[in-house]
């Protein structure tokens, strides 16, 4: 059987026709412009310091030290996983990011089932810039909120406490606190930005569904379950792929203004360790390897909660 070579544009035309694309469309690549370089600059090209990871650099010899340092291969590696830090960090990463996905994720998707509902269009505005607001305050006013609002001395929730008759409870310094004031208070910055998306994937709902439904008998929360979240579910996958991509993000910001070694078996994460070893200690090698193996273990994560979607028949990001 031949093939009919006619309807096959030669490669030559198909550059070409590319390029005139490109071209009548320069503009919106001239907006983009600025977004490439930015994450060439500050993520693509920082990527080479990488190689500090398998040396062993002094931080006295500064940029020369990537070339000059000795290569030391998998030791700073072989370090972190044999170190007392190892486990706690990670277990400490890992639940504190769960916790922050267990209750902030659905809070987003529950709001804005919420928001969605409601039918006064001023009220809606307000409640939605009202949730929007936390995502706004900068991490280090937060953490001074929460140390005000928890302090021993003048702190409004020791000040309840005391009121009825109670001894005033040093929350930042107890073990068994700080785990939730940190979930609590990420999911009050974040619920109301993360419903954003969710808002915008109502809109493009048909109408014509919940007109059906609602002949049919189904009232507003069926209305939500068997049309609002079936709508939106490709949107949900996609975050959720995203979050658990991210899961070893603790909120390192937070927990650096927050925690003290009064609390460091439960608040130490990879990130604070980092940042103690590498600033701190000087330790640059051993720093960025354990920075590394963080990055790699967030890929793994991302890619297995992408392919778990794949063979779900869900909407993955690739």
């Amino acid at each position: 059987m031949e093939l009919n070579t006619a309807t096959v544009p030669p490669p030559a035309l198909k550059k070409s026709s590319r390029w005139a694309a490109v071209k009548k469309h320069r503009f919106y690549y001239y907006l983009i412009l600025p977004g490439i370089l930015y994450f060439l600059i500050f993520d693509y090209v920082p990527m080479f310091g990488v190689i500090i990871a398998f040396k062993d650099i002094s931080p006295f010899e500064g940029v020369r030290g990537i070339w000059t340092g000795e290569w030391v291969g998998f030791d700073h590696f072989i370090r972190f996983f044999d170190s007392y830090y190892f486990w706690n960090v990670l277990r400490n990463t890992f639940l504190i990011s769960f916790y922050n996905l267990l209750f902030g994720f659905p809070a987003a998707i529950i709001l804005a089932l919420l928001i969605n509902e409601l039918k006064n269009g001023l009220f809606k505005r307000i409640v939605q810039t009202v949730s929007y607001l936390p995502h706004f305050i900068s991490t280090v006013v937060v953490a001074g909120l929460i140390m005000m609002m928890l302090s021993t001395d003048n702190g409004l929730l020791n000040a309840i406490i005391v009121f009825f008759g109670g001894e005033p409870i040093l929350f930042l310094g107890e073990p068994k606190y700080f785990r939730s004031i940190l979930v609590v208070s990420h999911v009050w910055q974040t619920v109301g930005w993360g419903t954003i998306l969710y808002l915008a994937a109502m809109a493009g709902i048909d109408p014509g569904l919940y007109e059906a439904a609602r002949i049919d008998g189904a009232n507003r929360f069926r209305q939500a379950w068997h049309i609002t979240v079936p709508g939106i579910s490709h949107v949900i996958v996609i975050m959720l792929i995203l979050s658990i991509g991210g899961l070893l993000n603790a909120g390192f910001e937070k927990v650096l203004l927050l925690y003290s070694p009064a609390v460091y078996g439960v608040a130490d994460i990879i990130d604070t360790y980092v940042y103690r070893e590498g600033l701190t200690s000087l330790n640059y090698s051993f720093a960025t390897a354990v920075g590394v193996f963080k990055n790699l273990l967030a890929m793994v994560l991302i890619l297995g909660a992408n392919y778990i979607a794949k063979r779900m028949n869900q909407t993955g990001i690739w």
